[in-house]
């Protein structure tokens, strides 16, 4: 069995056993066994760390029903091989050839050396923001809630935070915390780190490391490094002005609100697409043009290596770049003084191209099963879906069995990835040693 079917059969057989123990009369509130889609549904959100649900988390399922899918979403965040890869090493055996090979696909890493290390890496910065955010949650909770309850929310909240999750226990969301400095801020703190990648949050560590301790030789950033920091920090600037801009008289969503509290509800809104979905005001309300920024944002998601789906923002800048090439009429793509392969470039095309042909698809079918729904609605919940965001303008709860099955299938691509997926189904590619003439097309 190659590596990819390795990987999309191992997020199966997670989203199977999590439907099972969602089912279970004990993960309800009411005592009786679960609905299979909806259990069905549940597990892959979680798995694909996605948080689009059909029920009420916080009132349907009971607290181990809540602990069980806080189980799916910790290990959809990690990856399925790094999870196997974390119980193989608590177990103390040793790698074969295979899994050391399954680990480097799956954290996209040049070599197989230090992969021991890496893995031990990702759990401890896992445990320290999850841990940090815990605590600070804490501080809002436990006086509204108790200590029992309180320390619940905080790390049901926490963790779906940094894996981009989005499930809540609350039934409006965090709308109820909405101009809440301390939640607000420590939400959208550990989605973006949970989103910007493991190899990035320890190259930053290791720079401060070496700043504080003086060293002369500091680390050089790398290249990941260098495009997901900007293109992240980016899109977080243009999405608070650009839903500040645009939501601003809407009375729905920001328009009751002093400036302070605007920016702060901007804020949170140009960081949850990317990939998480919390939300602190009505998704539904919101203007068509807030819709699609959102859209948008959700689509291009979070950076490789992190917990968030889309098509990453490493994907974004190689095709801006590419653009930037042809229009000054260079013929080298280059990203911060290097130079981009083209078998990068080619992976990048074929990144957006299967992502929009699968959100395409998906709105279609979609349609065509639940006719009375608005398009806007339609592409929002399934870009949502693929992109593992998890927000929805409120549709997710009355749409047809046919399409919360597509929403699941689509969940499924999405957490995966196309390209891992095509791979698994049609096998490892292998290299043509025939070269075919060149000739000239006309394009554009």
């Amino acid at each position: 069995m190659t590596v990819a079917r390795t990987i999309c059969l191992g997020f199966m057989a997670v989203i199977l056993v999590g439907t099972i123990l969602l089912m279970m009369p004990f993960s309800t509130s009411n005592g009786m066994w679960n609905d299979p889609i909806v259990a069905l549904f549940t597990s892959t959100s979680a798995v694909c760390v996605t948080g689009l649900s059909v029920v009420d988390p916080g009132t349907y399922f009971s607290f181990w029903g809540q602990l069980f899918m806080v189980l799916l979403v910790q290990i959809g965040g990690l990856g399925y091989m790094t999870t196997t890869t974390f119980l193989i090493l608590l177990i103390g055996r040793r790698f074969d050839l295979q899994q050391k090979v399954a680990i480097q696909q799956a954290l996209d890493r040049p070599g197989m050396s230090g992969s021991t290390q890496i893995i031990r890496s990702i759990i401890a910065t896992t445990m320290i923001f999850e841990i940090t955010g815990i605590f600070l949650l804490l501080v809002v909770f436990v006086p509204e809630y108790g200590w029992n309850k309180g320390l619940w929310l905080a790390i049901f909240h926490s963790i779906n935070s940094f894996n981009n999750a989005g499930f809540s226990l609350f039934k409006d969301n965090l709308i109820g915390y909405q101009t809440s400095l301390l939640v607000v801020f420590t939400v959208t703190s550990l989605i973006i780190f949970g989103g910007i990648g493991y190899q990035v949050i320890l190259d930053m560590y290791l720079w401060l490391r070496d700043r504080f301790l003086k060293k002369p030789n500091a680390i050089v950033f790398s290249l990941d490094f260098k495009v997901s920091t900007s293109t992240t920090l980016l899109l977080l600037v243009l999405g608070t002005v650009a839903f500040l801009c645009i939501e601003v008289r809407n009375p729905q969503t920001f328009g009751n609100f002093n400036l302070f509290d605007q920016l702060l509800l901007a804020w949170f809104q140009s960081v949850t697409p990317r990939t998480a979905g919390f939300n602190t005001i009505d998704i539904g309300q919101m203007t068509d043009a807030g819709l699609f920024i959102t859209i948008a944002l959700m689509f291009i998601g979070a950076s490789p290596g992190g917990t968030g789906g889309g098509i990453k923002t490493t994907t974004l800048r190689v095709l801006t770049s590419c653009t930037k090439t042809i229009l000054q009429g260079k013929e080298e793509v280059l990203l911060y003084d290097r130079k981009i392969a083209i078998s990068l470039i080619l992976k990048a095309v074929g990144v957006v191209f299967g992502s929009l042909a699968t959100v395409i698809m998906g709105t279609i079918l979609i349609s065509l099963t639940d006719p009375k729904l608005e398009f806007i609605q339609i592409l929002f919940e399934v870009v949502s879906a693929f992109a593992t965001v998890g927000l929805s303008t409120g549709i997710t709860a009355g749409v047809s069995t046919a399409a919360k099955l597509i929403l699941i299938i689509t969940m499924y691509i999405g957490r995966v990835g196309i390209l891992l997926l095509m791979s698994a189904i049609l096998g490892d590619p292998r290299p043509s040693r025939i070269h075919y003439p060149e000739e000239n097309l006309l394009v554009g």
